[in-house]
């Protein structure tokens, strides 16, 4: 079960439970450990989650976060836990004289329903006033969830996190100014869309003419969107009217267009674990992906002729296809995603073929036994 499918199973535990939680430390059980172990963590394991990790504060000894997550030994993220309840923004402090005093890099404050994520992007080592991502797990978006998965244990890469976090927090005020500006258009920006489309004709604006062009970029704002929807709805029914053609092998889609490509989210995941599986025995960058109708090729170098691995997501049952030494598929059934990591020795041994002999690649783990066919497809 993928991330998506169990953000909506804990969505409907909320659903059902919320009134019958009553406390803080009932809502840590309900909702938040169930959260933290979807990221990958072992809630019971005392070298990856900390309960109750002590955050002194100068005079003040004992003082407690209810939740650290460890990595190599040292606090990584800060979870503060409140009642579903609570508003989150009365307790960003609480987060802030915490995070101040200890090593980790983010601090999530939560009351189960809510998520506020915060880092020292401004100033090292002090919080950032403003979170730069939020979201709620009974309203979450596509673009959220892919933005969580990079918090996922197996995906966490921590130079990577920091510039989404970046990226998130500026991406986030720009939308909040957007949606103000839809919602009731500022003075500025009036001005400046009746200096674009009057004042090329008839020179500056009076004040009669800017209050005639707000209540004109207000209704044109909701014009556009709503045009935009009508045309998404169109695209989408278009698709799906689209009689389903036959599998076609080696039809790359970057030699050329072919509207039954469609790259899922799925395969994307697929993409990324691989990525994780092999972090520290190749440059990241020289492995890519090329699409095509019949699987989703992974490749070395970008280059055809340096296959990695294969995965067929196309049926309700997926399958990795590796190669040996002759670049014979052999191909096996995932239960999970996650089963890709099982696969790291044979995609290894891969890229050891393909790279100079004399720049050797340390295999780490043993292919799986419990392979389901073989192919002898040339990659």
């Amino acid at each position: 079960m993928d991330l998506k499918d169990q953000i909506k199973q804990l969505a409907d535990r909320i659903a059902k439970l919320k009134d019958s939680v009553a406390t803080e430390e009932a809502t840590k059980s309900a909702f938040i450990m169930p959260m933290i172990q979807m990221l990958g963590y072992d809630v019971f394991n005392p070298l990856e989650i900390v309960p109750e990790f002590t955050c002194d504060i100068g005079t003040k000894k004992g003082e407690k976060i209810d939740y650290a997550i460890f990595k190599d030994g040292n606090p990584l993220i800060l979870i503060e836990c409140k009642h579903w309840k609570q508003n989150l923004e009365l307790h960003d402090a609480q987060l802030l004289r915490y995070y101040t005093v200890s090593k980790a890099k983010f601090g999530i404050l939560t009351n189960g329903i809510k998520y506020r994520m915060f880092a020292d992007l401004v100033a090292p080592n002090k919080m950032d006033e403003k979170p730069f991502f939020e979201f709620d797990v009974t309203d979450m978006k596509e673009n959220q969830i892919e933005e969580l998965k990079k918090f996922h244990k197996s995906y966490f890469d921590l130079e990577s996190i920091v510039g989404t976090a970046s990226d998130l927090k500026y991406t986030n005020e720009i939308m909040t100014l957007i949606r103000n500006e839809i919602a009731n258009p500022s003075e500025w920006f009036v001005r400046e869309v009746a200096k674009q489309v009057y004042g090329r004709f008839y020179g500056n604006a009076s004040a009669k003419i800017i209050e005639q062009f707000t209540t004109l970029t207000k209704k044109s704002f909701s014009q556009v969107i709503s045009d935009m929807i009508t045309e998404r709805l169109k695209t989408a029914l278009a698709k799906e009217s689209v009689t389903e053609q036959p599998p076609e092998e080696n039809l790359i889609a970057n030699e050329g267009e072919d509207s039954r490509i469609v790259t899922t989210e799925e395969e994307l995941e697929g993409f990324y674990a691989v990525k994780a599986a092999l972090r520290g025995s190749i440059d990241l960058n020289r492995i890519v992906y090329r699409d095509t109708v019949s699987y989703f090729g992974i490749l070395l170098d970008d280059n055809n002729r340096k296959p990695i691995c294969r995965l067929y997501f196309n049926s309700p049952k997926k399958y990795i296809a590796v190669f040996d030494e002759n670049k014979k598929e052999i191909k096996s059934e995932l239960q999970t995603i996650d089963d890709i990591f099982k696969y790291a020795d044979a995609m290894i041994k891969s890229i050891k073929n393909y790279d100079n002999p004399r720049q050797p690649i340390k295999a780490t783990q043993e292919l799986p036994s419990n392979e389901t066919s073989q192919s002898s497809i040339s990659g």
